[in-house]
């Protein structure tokens, strides 16, 4: 009896060292099975960019929802106007705008761990467009969602071919895609410096494949735009951007948005954003994309992400 008395305090810490460890464990183990809450207030470059990302995480074992306060073409100035529309009227049509909600409410529709804000392409390069916009959708997330981390998502440079470029000043515009990537990667990365938060460098990405000997696209001299007649294209041999197109009978140009292979590469950079990991051991790729090209994306958007990171002014976790 003495023997076994003398063991109780041993056995009652045994006891509760395993429950200790149940529970820590428990816990690490609801964490990790915790969705990740994303909200994206954007434009169709954030719908581009996210396209693939559900498929992309649920290969990666990650639970992942996904929020949305997107208009078309929609800049920084216009997502704030809507906003402070509904704080002075919530009754106000103007503040209604997401499908007949406002911002508020969508942003007030549960717990969200990530917020994401981006300039409209257009306006991407001129850093003048970013404030006070930008700082006062910060503000206002973080009265909303206080414990949110808001990122800057850094939008791609238009395809070489475009017609157009993004503004660089109120009175100019860049004259080709690197002007336009350099520009706007500077008012991305300012405006992210101003306000502490991090950038999803989407647009880096973009420009390490649209610059690279073997991988970029390059214009089909050859074709005749003016000439083509149903259903001859370009050779759009690893082009990022949707290109030529035929509607019907009409011959479509679209230099801005992403295809399917840009979509692709804008989910990588996302998934390697947000779970801090490579996704070069996944194996999913979009029907159009193919396996080798779809393998170089991969390895472009870890190594871009890791790029970013190291040149980071401060370091960020979302889990």
């Amino acid at each position: 009896m003495t023997h076994n008395r003398a063991y109780r305090p041993y056995y009652a810490f045994l006891f509760l060292f395993f429950l200790l460890t149940f529970q820590v464990t428990a816990q690490s183990d609801n964490q990790q099975h915790k969705p990740l809450r994303l909200f994206m207030i954007g434009n169709s470059f954030s719908q581009n960019a996210s396209k693939f990302l559900p498929q992309l995480s649920k290969e990666g074992g990650h639970a992942l929802i996904i929020g949305r306060a997107e208009i078309g073409g929609s800049s920084l100035q216009r997502h704030w106007e809507h906003a402070e529309a509904a704080e002075k009227d919530p009754n106000d049509p103007k503040g209604k705008p997401y499908s007949g909600k406002s911002l508020k409410e969508l942003l007030s529709a549960g717990t969200w761990d990530v917020v994401t804000i981006q300039q409209a392409s257009i306006l991407s390069g001129d850093v003048s467009t970013y404030e006070p916009y930008a700082r006062k959708l910060y503000d206002y997330v973080k009265q909303l969602q206080p414990q949110a981390q808001v990122v800057l998502h850094q939008t791609w440079a238009y395809r070489t071919d475009s017609k157009d470029f993004s503004r660089i000043s109120p009175a100019d515009s860049a004259k080709n895609d690197r002007r336009m990537w350099e520009a706007s990667r500077a008012a991305y990365h300012a405006t992210a410096d101003d306000l502490h938060i991090p950038v999803i460098p989407n647009g880096d990405a973009f420009r390490q494949i649209s610059s690279s000997r073997k991988w970029g696209y390059r214009t089909d001299r050859t074709f005749d735009a003016r000439q083509a007649k149903a259903p001859a294209l370009p050779d759009q041999t690893h082009s990022l951007h949707v290109g030529y197109r035929w509607d019907k009978d009409k011959l479509a140009f679209d230099s801005h948005h992403a295809n399917d292979a840009g979509c692709f590469l804008g989910g990588l950079v996302w998934y390697s954003f947000l779970f801090n990991e490579s996704p070069e051991k996944l194996t999913f790729r979009p029907e159009t994309v193919d396996a080798a090209f779809a393998e170089q994306l991969r390895k472009t958007a870890w190594r871009t992400m890791l790029k970013a990171r190291r040149k980071a002014m401060y370091t960020w976790t979302l889990r």
